[in-house]
């Protein structure tokens, strides 16, 4: 079962101020899709490099959805990146198509 993206960390961090909530959500629904595109792009070109910096990038926001699994399988794929080997990116992909669709869910 995949593990499911929530907003409790955003409560938690905002303690009970729930326009500070509305704004961090607007924050990710708007980075998000434009990270994953860049991610996209540089991992298509095969600059592993910098799909490793955009992956860097990319598990702030796994962590704040609150998916611990998804975040350590992150750090293992950017390490990979960073050896230019990218066996782990169907997974890493699943865990964005997770993310996108759970924002989009606001």
């Amino acid at each position: 079962m995949t593990e499911q993206p929530n907003i409790e960390m955003i409560k938690q961090m905002s303690g009970g101020d729930v326009s500070f909530e509305e704004k961090m959500i607007e924050i990710i629904q708007r980075e998000l899709p434009k990270e994953i595109n860049l991610y996209h792009e540089h991992l298509k070109n095969a600059d592993y490099l910098t799909a490793a910096k955009d992956v860097h990038k990319l598990k702030h926001k796994i962590s704040i959805l609150g998916l611990e699994k998804s975040y350590k399988l992150a750090v293992d794929y950017e390490n990979q990146l960073k050896e230019n080997k990218s066996s782990l990116s169907d997974a890493f992909e699943d865990i964005l198509k997770n993310m996108l669709g759970y924002i989009n869910t606001f």
